[in-house]
């Protein structure tokens, strides 16, 4: 039996992401590159860190001595995968560098690209 949604998908060349929403890497796309010997190799295209003007923040942590990045997550997002989102919020490329000093500010924002309230900050 025919899958009604991949037919139509299929119908009108549309694909289904190759990962949740919540994950970082939903928007980007697939690629494959070929080989000499005629082998398909494939790959994500790659992923940008969006600039921090692209997020509106809702507040700030103070890390502290034995923060976690995923209870940080857990605590201001509600997931613990979401520590991306962080990373992304503060223009980290290696997560670590978030805790690794006490006293450092860390922004907590909506999600890139949702705009917040005018009189928020």
């Amino acid at each position: 039996m025919i899958d009604p949604i991949q037919a139509f998908m299929q119908a009108n060349s549309l694909v289904a992401p190759l990962f949740p929403p919540e994950s970082r890497y939903h928007s980007i796309a697939a690629a494959q590159v070929m080989q000499p010997d005629g082998t398909a190799i494939a790959y994500l295209k790659r992923r940008f860190v969006p600039p921090p003007e692209n997020f509106s923040l809702l507040q700030e942590h103070m890390v502290t001595a034995g923060d976690r990045l995923d209870n940080i997550a857990a605590h201001y997002i509600g997931d613990p995968s979401q520590y991306w989102r962080i990373c992304d919020a503060n223009g980290a490329i290696r997560p670590a560098e978030l805790t690794e000093t006490a006293g450092k500010r860390l922004s907590i924002t909506l999600p890139e690209g949702i705009p917040g309230a005018p009189d928020a900050g």
